[in-house]
């Protein structure tokens, strides 16, 4: 199951079940669980724990260096990967820095060619990130979000469950739940409602979180007097999924793109 061109160095914790393609470097101290494809030409570092069931694809890269000028080696920290997620060629993530946790990823997330994410960064399940799509540090993806060819994710920045962000957008600040966002810099331009849908919200649902986000954002209220407002008038896991975001976000969050003729 390991191909002999392949190195494993010593150290390294590969389970008999899994598959190392040609020229493929595992470093000591890696963890491979069952079930996983490792492909000719990836390199999986010192600090990264596989779960169950991975594929990593043609030059894919996993635990490498943070792309931190503050990095040294005795402040490392760990890549934890889960189960069923996929790595396509050439990915790259790097291992933790800054944070006991380190680097986590959940499962059944599917990371396209090259896309990239940087240290400390929290992936939930069920998240796509499509051609090139790069987080930087410390970013946050809850689950079952979508981010598009070329989106460039800020440092710190979240993003909440079930949002898409479109292709070729920056991420200054917090994504709130369920929201499509696009620009330069990235402004909501309304629901993920193809998304919603196929995740099976059904349309009382969609239409609840329409009137939230409405009341939030297009009421003219302050935006604490907002979040109370929304509590009360629309009680709702999907309403306290929202607000609970909002109400944690650090760097504040993004707000609807004015319409054409709006000052």
């Amino acid at each position: 199951m390991i191909h002999p061109t392949a190195i494993v160095e010593t150290g390294a914790v590969v389970h008999g079940s899994s598959r190392i393609g040609p020229y493929a470097l595992i470093e000591a101290g890696a963890v491979i669980g069952p079930d996983c494809l490792i492909e000719g030409h990836s390199r999986i570092y010192g600090l990264t724990h596989l779960g169950q069931g991975n594929i990593v694809r043609h030059g894919a890269t996993l635990g490498s260096t943070p792309q931190d000028l503050s990095y040294a080696p005795d402040k490392a920290k760990p890549l934890i990967i889960g189960d069923y997620n996929q790595f396509r060629e050439n990915v790259n993530v790097s291992h933790g820095l800054k944070t006991d946790q380190g680097t986590r990823i959940g499962s059944h997330n599917y990371l396209m060619a090259f896309s990239h994410v940087g240290h400390d960064c929290q992936l939930g399940d069920h998240n796509l990130l499509a051609n090139g799509a790069t987080l930087a540090g410390h970013v946050e993806l809850d689950h079952h979000v979508f981010l598009s060819g070329q989106v460039a994710v800020h440092q710190f920045c979240r993003v909440g469950a079930y949002a898409m962000v479109a292709g070729v957008s920056g991420v200054p600040q917090d994504v709130p739940p369920y929201v499509t966002a696009d620009g330069h810099r990235a402004r909501i331009v309304g629901l993920n409602t193809v998304g919603l849908r196929r995740n099976g919200f059904s349309q009382a649902q969609r239409r609840l979180i329409k009137a939230v986000y409405r009341l939030l954002f297009r009421s003219g209220l302050p935006l604490q007097v907002a979040l109370d407002r929304a509590g009360a008038e629309f009680p709702a896991p999907e309403t306290e999924e929202i607000l609970a975001f909002i109400r944690a976000s650090q760097r504040g969050v993004i707000r609807f793109a004015r319409e054409a003729g709006q000052d």
